[in-house]
């Protein structure tokens, strides 16, 4: 079972992860997420494990556990294409045009709200 850990203390490497997760059963492999640029981890990992029960065991057990001032996170991974971010709109679509009370109100607005560029 694949597991999404996260709020990982930013001087940790693969080991310490996966020491982490030996302690509840085999640990197939544990993997930080690492910055291309500045080569320091992002804050989170993933690590997989044999057997499913103790994956649970290993969830419920360390969730929220705090490692070096930090509380850690651990949930079960979702494929990248189940997971879907929200969708964002423009704050343009959101506004609703300008309506004029006469010719005159018009022609007292700034070019840019008369539309005429």
């Amino acid at each position: 079972m694949d597991l999404y850990v996260g709020s990982i203390p930013f001087k940790w490497k693969d080991k310490n992860l996966e020491e982490l997760f030996e302690q509840f059963g085999e640990v197939t492999s544990a993997k930080i997420i690492i910055d291309k640029i500045t080569r320091q981890n992002k804050g989170f990992g993933f690590v997989t494990m044999a057997d499913e029960h103790k994956a649970q065991i290993a969830i419920s057990a360390l969730h929220g556990i705090e490692i070096e001032g930090r509380p850690i996170i651990v949930n079960p991974s979702l494929p990248k294409g189940e997971f879907q971010k929200p969708q964002r709109t423009s704050p343009a679509a959101k506004k609703k045009p300008i309506e004029f009370k006469s010719e005159k109100h018009k022609k007292t607005l700034p070019p840019w709200l008369r539309k005429e560029y």
